[in-house]
């Protein structure tokens, strides 16, 4: 399985790039990991809804330049849909055998993801009503697919 996390930005805090290497390098005995980083862009404090859907629009051009259409896309969302760990490790479990080989996950900016992306998702996930630094949420993200590669191979990591 092939799985691409797209997110925009650069993680700058040496911390969270250890913990992205750790997981990256866990998982690459389940799958064919690919971290794919697009430009950000800088938004100014008290942004309009206007300037926030430009900057969001260029972010979500850049995203989609990698989006797949062969790929199973995840958008990660605030209004998306909550699963448990378990039931995260099921969707992945599901979509390899129904012969998806490929699985996109998007992360938004600071200011979320452009409707276009959330159009083109398959799937919306929210992992809280709470709102992540997307830094932070790759590592978050990276942990949770972990898990569910170590729940659908039988192995154990948390009791």
């Amino acid at each position: 399985m092939q799985i691409d996390i797209i997110a925009p930005g650069r993680v700058k805090e040496r911390y969270l790039r250890d913990a992205i290497d750790e997981y990256s390098k866990r998982l690459s005995r389940y799958c064919k990991l690919n971290i794919i980083e697009v430009a950000d862009e800088k938004t100014p404090e008290h942004a309009s809804e206007g300037v926030e859907r430009q900057i969001k629009a260029k972010e979500g051009e850049r995203i989609a330049k990698h989006v797949r259409d062969n790929a199973y896309v995840i958008a990660l969302a605030i209004d998306g849909k909550q699963l448990s760990s378990e039931q995260l490790a099921a969707k992945i479990n599901d979509l390899g055998l129904r012969g998806t080989s490929h699985i996109q996950l998007v992360i938004g900016g600071s200011i979320g993801l452009d409707d276009a992306i959330l159009r083109r998702a398959d799937f919306k996930l929210s992992f809280s009503k709470m709102t992540f630094p997307h830094q932070l949420m790759r590592v978050i993200l990276l942990e949770q697919i972990y898990r569910a590669y170590k729940i659908n191979a039988g192995e154990p990591y948390h009791k």
